[in-house]
């Protein structure tokens, strides 16, 4: 089972990411990548990969509530692919329904108690999602 993973939480404009532990029980928000119609600057992930060393490469795949696949699941499960193949690892996939959600009530509620002085942007959104699935991912 491996212990290092990169976690992308992907979109069509900017993929947060975060590097999850599973030895140390860790979950880092890494980076919000810009895209161009879900891809990314390969070079930028690229840089990630060298940097966090992952093992495993984790995509959040979006389903509807009822755990049937949404219009985005096979744009993401397609993101899983072209990622894997370009860094040569092993990927997989971790349900990320409610993540932007959670992510969002995290964020305002750290603006409401103080911890956070600057608002909340899209791309904080995206990264804090990365950094739950990757919370999920080390507890797995």
């Amino acid at each position: 089972m491996p212990s290092r993973a990169l976690v992308f939480d992907f979109g069509t404009r900017k993929i947060g990411v975060a590097a999850a532990n599973r030895t140390a029980g860790t979950a880092t928000a890494v980076a919000t990548l810009a895209a161009r119609d879900g891809v990314p600057d390969w070079r930028e992930v690229a840089a990630l990969i060298r940097t966090w060393q992952p093992e495993v490469l984790v995509v959040g795949l979006p389903r509807n509530a009822d755990g049937s696949d949404s219009a985005m699941t096979a744009r993401s499960r397609a993101f899983q692919v072209w990622l894997g193949e370009h860094a040569g690892l092993p990927t997989e996939e971790i349900d990320e329904r409610y993540t932007s959600t959670e992510a969002e009530a995290v964020l305002r509620d750290q603006r409401r108690s103080g911890a956070r002085t600057r608002r909340v942007r899209p791309a904080d959104i995206d990264l804090m999602a990365a950094r739950l699935m990757a919370e999920t991912w080390a507890r797995s």
